[in-house]
């Protein structure tokens, strides 16, 4: 049987509930502002991503994870806080379905990267993050996101993979800011660290 310790580590504290919803939100606004078409396909253009790898890179893979669940079940429950100013279940059967698949991921797995690198200098922690969210924009986000497209639209994954492909270099620079700005949250917040 588990102790009381134990249990206590494992539950979400109430200032986890608020970093979660915090970090939620905020997605929610990086998708809301800058969201414009910039292909001919249905996939915007918007700064989803940083909030989505800063949620990683400062609240850890577990927090970070469950705070882009968080915005995501907020959505598909209908509020318009997905990309167009779209929410509701029927997204996820749309162009960007794969996107909203691999958001959650990408999430844990540069929060997971963080983690092991929180306490190193803020250079380091940056230079590291912004690799694995590079990584995980073109190994996660684009595959997942290229999957989705060349079942909605038809097309081959060769064809679905030209139409993610603009928005790598876009992603990968989100990735490195979101590193730069957990960076500063760090120093500014240890407790971040210790919180893990």
């Amino acid at each position: 049987m588990p102790s009381l310790t134990s249990s206590r580590k494992n539950a979400v504290s109430t200032t986890d509930l608020a970093l979660i919803a915090t970090f939620a939100a905020l997605i929610a606004v990086c998708t809301i502002i800058g969201d414009f078409s910039v292909t001919g396909i249905g996939v915007p253009f918007t700064l989803q991503m940083f909030g989505i790898f800063l949620a990683g890179a400062a609240l850890g893979a577990r927090r970070g994870f469950l705070a882009v669940l968080l915005y995501l079940a907020v959505g598909t429950a209908g509020v318009p806080i997905f990309a167009d100013h779209r929410g509701g279940p029927s997204v996820w059967v749309g162009v960007t379905g794969g996107y909203l698949l691999a958001f959650p991921i990408a999430a844990f797995i540069v929060g997971l990267v963080a983690s092991r690198v929180a306490r190193t200098n803020p250079a380091a922690f940056t230079i590291v993050v912004s690799i694995a969210a590079a990584i995980v924009t073109v190994a996660v986000v684009g595959t997942l996101g290229t999957i989705g497209m060349a079942l909605k639209l038809d097309v081959s994954l060769k064809a679905a993979w030209g139409y993610a492909t603009p928005f790598f270099v876009a992603d990968i620079i989100k990735g490195v800011f979101a590193a730069i700005v957990a960076a500063a949250v760090h120093r500014a917040f240890p407790q971040l660290v210790a919180k893990r």
